[in-house]
Formats: structure tokens, C-alpha cells, sequence
């Protein structure tokens, strides 16, 4: 998944989580902590602080400029907030995140092939020469 879309999905999910009894302090604290880092990086841009704090059914509306305000402030390549961001969807949906379903670390550039299978744990590659 590419860090932007995983970090709307980590905004989206926390603010559904935000308005339930049940969901868990560990989430409701993850979703802040993403909420705060978020915010100071739109420290003069009150658009992007008022887009981050979107209710949920807001969310999927200002969905697109949510994304374009994320990516012009380098927030998508900011690696404390993919953290906290990953932090949210492990502690939302902990079989996704353990299923790779929320993984940000595969970067490919050219061509692959052989690759199949499922794969769990680290795995480091390197270097990779293009073939002819």
C-alpha cells in the first residue's frame, strides 16, 4: 500500500473509531498522536488542520484534497508519521496489519519477475540489476 493511502485509511479509521464507546484507549490514543503530527506540519495551513480533524462520513468527500494537501506537505514521505499512521491500522485491524495488508516498505522500481507466493517477516533484497 502506498504511504498516502495508508495514512487517509489510519485518519479514516481512527475518526470511525473516535465515535465509539467501544473502541479501545489504544486507538483512540494512536489516532491523536497521528492527528497531532499531522497538525503541525499544516502549523500555518488551517485547510489541512481542518481537513485532518474530518469526521468520518467527511472524510471519503474531502477525500482527494485531503490527499493532494498530504502529498504538498511531504507527508507521505515523512517517516515518523507512517509510523504512527501503521500504528493505528495494527491497532484497528491487527489481522490486516499482520496479513501485510497495510505494509509501506516495498519500493520496486523496473521490472520483476519470479515473484509469487506470500511472504511474513523482513525481507531484504539487494542489489537488483535490470535484465535483459
Amino acid at each position: 500500500m502506498e504511504p498516502i493511502s495508508m495514512i487517509i485509511a489510519a485518519l479514516s479509521a481512527g475518526a470511525i473509531a473516535a465515535t465509539k464507546d467501544t473502541a479501545g484507549t489504544a486507538v483512540k490514543d494512536a489516532y491523536q498522536g497521528l492527528k497531532t503530527l499531522i497538525k503541525q506540519k499544516f502549523e500555518s495551513d488551517p485547510l489541512g488542520k481542518g481537513l485532518v480533524d474530518a469526521k468520518p462520513e467527511e472524510i471519503k468527500q474531502v477525500e482527494g484534497l485531503l490527499k493532494d494537501k498530504l502529498t504538498q506537505a511531504g507527508i507521505d514521505k515523512d517517516e515518523e508519521i507512517i509510523k504512527a499512521a501503521e500504528e493505528v491500522m495494527k491497532k484497528e485491524d491487527p489481522q490486516g496489519f499482520e496479513e501485510g495488508k497495510y505494509n509501506t516498505n516495498v519500493t520496486v522500481q523496473g521490472d520483476v519477475f519470479g515473484v509469487a507466493g506470500t511472504n511474513s517477516g523482513t525481507v531484504n533484497i539487494g542489489p537488483v540489476t535490470k535484465g535483459k
